[in-house]
């Protein structure tokens, strides 16, 4: 985060703004931004703070600021936030469709959907916009966006070309109408072969990186998710989840939710061995897995939506990408090994 010295407020462009839920412990603000903002210091936020960047409730404040239920949060700097300053790159993008309406690409793990704050370029967006002009901006000012997936999650997107492709798909997207499908390697046996985890989804109270899920209260947003065993190891399962709403996170913090938590997935703890053995060789061995699948075990694998302009419904399947398909492999070679044994 950029430090700047104390300017007229009217000049400064809003980079972060958090709303503090209403049961909010009273938290020094430096500790309330730095659950909130990535790859932040408590330093650069306390400079800021000092510089008069941080405002709550519109008034500048001291890092020592105790947030309270409903204050309005905000970072306050002179220049535009950097993802609106987008710029066209040159990127390889895997493009499964395209028409005059839509395109449907196949995200590779690693990329970033749109430019954030640590992330500027490299991203989607930016080679979306290289590839065609004039995209649509959403309701975020994100060029041709109806939805979008993780960082380290792969696979399929749409991305509407026009206005009325954007309105299209986003009143599909909101009516649910849309098909998602997931395939997803989780810690543990999963005893059902299908079920359905239901329960809201809002930003966790102990880790503002991370979603909660919350089954009571009117926290967080209605998140549906149903699940699928695929295939079984010995202590992972390969699951398909077929996504009813489209939260942030949603499958990570679902799955977790019932125990069963993304395989290598670093911010929800699955990068941790949490079900197994406690022998050295296994544990050397889940390392070999996490080394060949360096990010959580999650991809959007089929796709179908109504085509905004014929009616048409299209679907599109995509194919597990490879370091998937390799820790799949070293754990079916584990399980049957162990059987042998």
């Amino acid at each position: 985060m950029a430090i700047v010295e104390e300017i007229d407020q009217e000049e400064l462009y809003e980079h972060f703004r958090y709303v503090a839920h209403a049961g909010q412990e009273p938290l020094r603000v430096d500790k309330f931004l730095m659950n909130f903002v990535e790859n932040a210091t408590r330093n650069k936020i306390q400079q800021a703070a000092k510089a008069g960047n941080v405002l709550v409730n519109d008034i500048p404040v001291k890092s020592n600021y105790k947030v309270k239920g409903n204050d309005v949060v905000r970072v306050v700097l002179a220049h535009p936030p950097h993802e609106n300053l987008l710029v066209a790159e040159d990127l390889p993008i895997d493009i499964v469709y395209e028409d005059d309406e839509v395109i449907v690409v196949n995200k590779t793990p690693g990329m970033v959907v749109h430019p954030g704050h640590g992330n500027y370029t490299g991203t989607l967006v930016n080679g979306l916009i290289h590839h065609i002009e004039n995209l649509p901006n959403n309701s975020s000012d994100r060029p041709g966006l109806v939805h979008r997936i993780d960082k380290d999650t792969s696979g399929l997107l749409v991305v509407a070309k026009t206005e009325y492709a954007m309105a299209h798909l986003s009143k599909q997207f909101f009516d649910r109408t849309t098909e998602r499908r997931y395939v997803a390697i989780v810690w543990g046996n999963i005893e059902e072969e299908e079920g359905t985890v239901e329960g809201n989804i809002g930003r966790s109270f102990k880790n503002r990186l991370q979603m909660d899920v919350f089954p009571e209260g009117d926290f967080g947003k209605h998140a549906v998710t149903h699940y699928k065993v695929l295939e079984r190891f010995s202590y992972v399962t390969l699951v398909e989840c077929k996504l009813e709403t489209g939260r942030t996170h949603q499958i990570r913090a679902h799955m977790k939710h019932i125990g069963h938590t993304l395989f290598n997935d670093e911010r929800y703890g699955g990068d941790q061995v949490l079900k197994g053995t406690t022998f050295t060789k296994y544990k050397q061995f889940v390392d070999n897995c996490f080394k060949a699948l360096p990010r959580q075990a999650l991809h959007a694998k089929t796709l179908g939506f109504t085509h905004p302009t014929t009616g048409k419904f299209l679907q599109f399947d995509s194919e597990i990408p490879e370091d998937m398909q390799l820790c799949l492999e070293k754990w079916r070679n584990y399980t049957v090994n162990q059987k042998e044994e």
